[in-house]
């Protein structure tokens, strides 16, 4: 038997070692655990097209990557690196769980008596109406997630999530839950009502949310001062130079999160000619975004 290459060898190590979390979160591996488990056995119980499947394993994997394992290190190291994250997290990974239209799916993987006897009252319980009324509302969910981008760019926010556990924590908490709900809201296929937002607005939403995100990534790319030393104080993880550094973390919330935005909208148009062919039908009181 052929031994293995000392250099291959460490190359491995250091692939497994990348897979190790940097810094272990018990609650967002167990949130993690609960919802992939959650959607194998609803797929089991229910019919789900491949495809649909492997978006929402595709963007668990994302959210795996750019939370649990050692990329969180860089993120903390590396402005460009955090750019990549905040993507991942705010766009890419909630677009495409959102895109494979989970809801149904973890529904099904309840019992039937739980479902009867704790999830329908709890959905009908005025104190979570009061709450969702407000988590899905159009304007409200669009703002949140324009602004959270926003308002984690700016510089003195970024020192102290960057410094403080619990604010980098909710930082990336907030950008992970904001994109699930907005990109629910917008890639939600069914008319308004039961939906929550008009298919026009779904279209038009995406390319509203964007133009914030591409004047703050042209200010940051084009930027001539370290608009962020907290990475120079923390140490940087590679050695690029710090303006180039910026320029690359600018570019990345420029272009790859408008671009993501743009297929969001074509999709959500996608959705509303189809709607557009179709008669329309008496649809129930509006519900959350959901996929038969």
């Amino acid at each position: 038997m052929l031994a293995c290459p000392a250099g291959y060898e460490a190359s491995a190590r250091t692939m497994l070692d990348l897979l190790i979390p940097w810094e272990f979160s018990p609650t967002l591996l167990a949130v993690w655990l609960a919802a992939a488990l959650l959607y194998a056995l609803g797929a089991q119980r229910r019919r789900v097209p491949r495809a649909r499947q492997a978006l929402f394993w595709c963007g668990m994997a994302l959210v795996y990557f750019a939370l649990l394992t050692h990329f969180d290190y860089y993120a903390l190291h590396q402005f460009f690196v955090d750019r990549i994250q905040q993507v991942l997290m705010h766009h890419l990974a909630p677009l495409l769980i959102m895109l494979a239209y989970p809801l149904r799916v973890w529904r099904a993987a309840l019992p039937l008596r739980w479902r009867a006897r704790l999830l329908r009252p709890f959905a009908r319980a005025w104190p979570w109406r009061a709450v969702a009324a407000l988590l899905f509302n159009p304007l409200l969910a669009t703002l949140l997630f324009v602004a959270l981008v926003l308002v984690w760019l700016i510089p003195r926010m970024m020192t102290l999530a960057m410094l403080d556990w619990r604010l980098y924590l909710l930082m990336n908490w907030s950008m992970l839950l904001s994109g699930l709900i907005y990109w629910g809201l917008v890639l939600d296929h069914r008319r308004r009502p039961p939906a929550r937002m008009a298919p026009g607005l779904r279209v038009l939403s995406p390319a509203l949310s964007m133009t914030p995100q591409i004047l703050i990534g042209a200010i940051i790319t084009f930027s001539k001062t370290d608009l962020y030393p907290i990475f120079s104080i923390c140490g940087r993880a590679l050695d690029i130079n710090v303006l180039t550094d910026q320029q690359y973390g600018g570019l990345i919330t420029w272009v790859p999160a408008a671009i993501i935005e743009a297929i969001a909208a074509l999709l959500a148009l996608r959705t509303w000619m189809r709607l557009s062919q179709r008669p329309r039908r008496a649809t129930p009181r509006a519900a959350l975004p959901a996929a038969p």
